[in-house]
């Protein structure tokens, strides 16, 4: 994610880091030799009438809309899991350090303290279909989970059998297992929810249509602009093209949030947050907080 401050209004103009002009640059370019092409055709009368276009124009932006509308929501439903997920830990580990009786141990502590923080780190690894350093996972959650396919759901059945453990040894009673245990199902609701969000895109279809119908409209705009703008035809046609492109590609990345792409959810700050949050609710060391790099990414 890109997270820089706030810039004059003037600078915003040029700003290069966290736009996605870079990317799209050279089809810009590209759409610039078009529109020059145009006005040099246009003496031979090689122009298109602005009506049909204009039309095509309105629909492309309503459609637009659409898509990036139901891409931000995904984006932002992601979001809301990620902070339950946070909320839903301390609020398990404040009822896990203080409600007991006897309380815990430092090593039970402990142990429910890995698990929580394993919970975050696999799900953040799974949800980016990259390979979870193990070195990273406590030694205790390491062994269960260096097998699964789900690890996330193996982590939270660990976390499940420590409460029925406490249960057992009867230090829980049935009101703060019943709570615990709503808790353990609000995590598997979040678990299942960015399941869901990672696994099943926006219709293929819908980005296929926008793409072309983008593309297309980019191609035929200098033809219908050269006979009234001439030489700015090239200035305004790279314009109106790069706000359609631009939208379809920011919607292109909103689309899937857990990714790695600049605009994407920074899962990896996320789950520094949570693991801080819990370390410290069981009074252990506290690793740094992730800051942005060098280009404003904040991963």
């Amino acid at each position: 994610m890109i997270v820089r401050p706030r810039l004059h209004w003037l600078r915003m103009l040029f700003v290069w880091r966290g736009s996605v002009v870079p990317r799209i640059l050279p089809r810009l370019l590209f759409f610039l030799v078009v529109s020059c092409v145009a006005v040099l055709l246009e003496p031979w009368r090689f122009r298109l009438e602005p009506g049909p276009l204009g039309l095509l124009g309105v629909a492309l932006a309503i459609f637009l809309g659409f898509r990036n509308s139901t891409a931000y929501d995904r984006f932002w439903e992601g979001r809301k899991l990620w902070g339950s997920l946070l909320i839903v830990s301390r609020s398990f580990m404040r009822q896990a350090l203080t409600l007991p009786a006897p309380a815990l141990t430092q090593d039970e502590r402990r142990r429910l303290c890995d698990r929580l923080r394993a919970l975050a780190l696999t799900l953040n690894h799974q949800l980016r279909h990259s390979p979870i350093p193990l070195d990273t996972l406590p030694p205790g959650v390491r062994e269960q989970v260096v097998t699964a396919n789900e690890r996330p759901a193996q982590v939270l059945q660990g976390l499940a059998e420590e409460i029925s453990r406490l249960r057992q040894e009867g230090r829980l009673g049935e009101l703060l297992v019943a709570s615990l245990d709503d808790n353990l199902n609000r995590l598997s609701e979040v678990i299942g929810g960015c399941e869901r969000i990672a696994s099943t895109p926006i219709p293929y279809v819908y980005s296929v249509m926008l793409h072309r119908t983008v593309y297309l409209y980019s191609l035929l705009l200098p033809f219908t602009l050269s006979s009234s703008l001439g030489w700015s035809t090239p200035l305004m046609s790279v314009f109106v093209s790069y706000t359609f492109i631009a939208l379809d590609m920011v919607t292109a990345e909103l689309e899937d949030p857990f990714g790695t792409e600049p605009n994407d959810l920074p899962l990896d700050a996320m789950t520094r947050t949570i693991e801080r949050a819990v370390l410290e609710l069981a009074g252990e060391p506290l690793p740094p907080a992730l800051q942005p790099d060098a280009n404003f990414v904040l991963t």
